[in-house]
């Protein structure tokens, strides 16, 4: 039996260290300071699930920084799953195996011989393939938000636990190095002085407003198994095409997708755990011609003691701030911290004190092929690797990884609490312990969706 993960005392140190020198670069040579032997290190072998656009700039990222070997990948769409095995060909060092290639997650886990499972499927997808993963001996690199609802959010976490699985959330913020500079010198530092307030906005144009016609299941599919324990809509398109992302069906909106993002921000800065109460009112005001069914405008309110952490986000109209469409604001007594995946500033209040800009980290000399990569998030890259980075020290050490899945259940649980506190028009307040919501019978029903038979969801235990 593996030990139990704890939190190694020396590696945040190491960490703050490597990044105070070299800039925060990523340079190869630098890595040693990740406590990680990556010369002489044997391959793990990886499998991804999921294999479109955010799974493969994942496994990439992950090739990147660490000797893999990627042995399975999976998809129910045939033609991203070739795509995906020939760029892995291509990536892999010479006289590599080609990946075995599956349709089915389950039969890529039945052998339990992977090391390491990336998933990069649809929301509705999470829970149950990253249970299975860490049932099969795998520690587990799950995207964000890790699951479409609470209760499944609370079976992951237990799963983890119980199988001793290191577990990493894609809420890579917490490795982004303009970010944590930022946290070290302006928040830990104290610049901001007594802090009572924390806006969190996303004003993209992000909301899927189309109406495609019906039309034939192309024979490359398996849209049985796509929807998998989602309602089986009528087929209109590629939904794994970010189509998806349109529909409370398979996720939980913008919230979901961005506000997650910006709130663990929060709470990994400031040392927040769960909201006393969360509040929230929006819905489809502007956009109200197209299929989609999440919500074009939404508010919420998360309550934690002496402080207030707020959303926003329109998916119509200019951004208040136009360098920070996609921000949290952390303000204080003595100044305000503007910070985004693009950069940061600290704005002091007092004239005297200097104002301080970080700008994003990129590493196009240290890696090339980022600048060929179809769809890559070239500002997200170097984050990515830190954190791929940080998940590999955490499986070494067996200790906790710095989104661990407990962390990530929690920013993932308050942002559908405000869903569910829209949906109901209600104050919720969630009690962890007793996996209800407090004198709110009606609303504790809502933190388990149906599944679709034959499908299960997945229980704690």
């Amino acid at each position: 039996m593996n030990p139990p993960l704890s939190p190694p005392p020396s590696f945040n140190i190491s960490r703050r260290r490597f990044l105070q020198s070299a800039s925060a670069s990523l340079a190869l040579a630098s890595l040693g300071a990740y406590g990680l032997d990556l010369v002489n290190r044997k391959p793990q072998r990886v499998g991804l699930i999921g294999t479109g656009w955010y799974g493969k700039s994942d496994l990439f990222r992950l090739m990147q920084v660490a000797p893999v070997e990627v042995v399975a990948l999976c998809d129910v769409d045939q033609h991203l799953l070739q795509g995906a095995a020939d760029l892995v060909n291509q990536r892999q060092k010479s006289g590599s195996r080609p990946p075995r290639l599956f349709a089915d997650y389950r039969e890529m886990l039945r052998d339990k011989d992977l090391d390491i499972v990336l998933i990069g499927t649809p929301d509705h997808w999470h829970a149950l393939q990253m249970i299975a993963a860490v049932e099969a001996g795998a520690d587990v690199y799950v995207q964000k938000p890790i699951s479409v609802d609470i209760a499944e959010g609370e079976a992951m976490l237990a799963a983890a636990r119980k199988h001793q699985r290191v577990v990493q959330v894609g809420t890579q913020r917490k490795s982004t190095p303009h970010l944590i500079d930022a946290k070290n010198r302006v928040v830990a530092a104290g610049l901001l002085g007594k802090i009572g307030q924390v806006d969190l906005c996303c004003y993209y144009a992000m909301r899927a407003n189309d109406n495609p016609p019906l039309q034939p299941v192309p024979e490359f599919l398996d849209y049985e198994m796509w929807s998998g324990p989602a309602p089986l809509r009528p087929y209109d398109g590629l939904p794994h095409r970010r189509w998806w992302r349109a529909f409370m069906e398979y996720g939980n909106g913008i919230v979901g997708d961005m506000c997650v993002h910006m709130l663990d921000t929060a709470r990994w800065m400031l040392d927040l755990g769960w909201p006393l109460r969360v509040s929230s009112a929006g819905g489809i005001f502007v956009q109200k011609n197209a299929k989609s069914n999440i919500s074009d405008t939404q508010s919420a309110i998360f309550e934690y003691p002496d402080l207030t952490v707020t959303w926003q986000h329109r998916t119509w109209g200019a951004a208040p701030d136009p360098d920070y469409p996609w921000a949290l604001f952390i303000h204080g007594d003595k100044g305000v911290l503007k910070a985004s995946t693009q950069q940061a500033d600290f704005i002091p209040h007092d004239k005297g004190v200097q104002p301080i800009h970080f700008d994003c980290v990129y590493e196009r000399e240290e890696f090339p092929q980022d600048l060929t990569e179809k769809d890559i998030e070239l500002n997200a890259a170097p984050a990515t690797r830190l954190h791929m980075l940080d998940f590999l020290a955490a499986i070494d050490q067996r200790s906790r990884p710095i989104a661990d899945i407990e962390q990530g259940h929690i920013s993932t649980a308050t942002c559908i609490l405000a869903n569910l506190a829209m949906q109901t028009g209600r104050t919720l307040a969630y009690d962890p312990q007793a996996r209800q919501i407090t004198g709110d019978a009606a609303a504790s029903k809502l933190l388990r969706r149906p599944y679709r038979q034959p499908w299960q969801h997945p229980e704690c235990g």
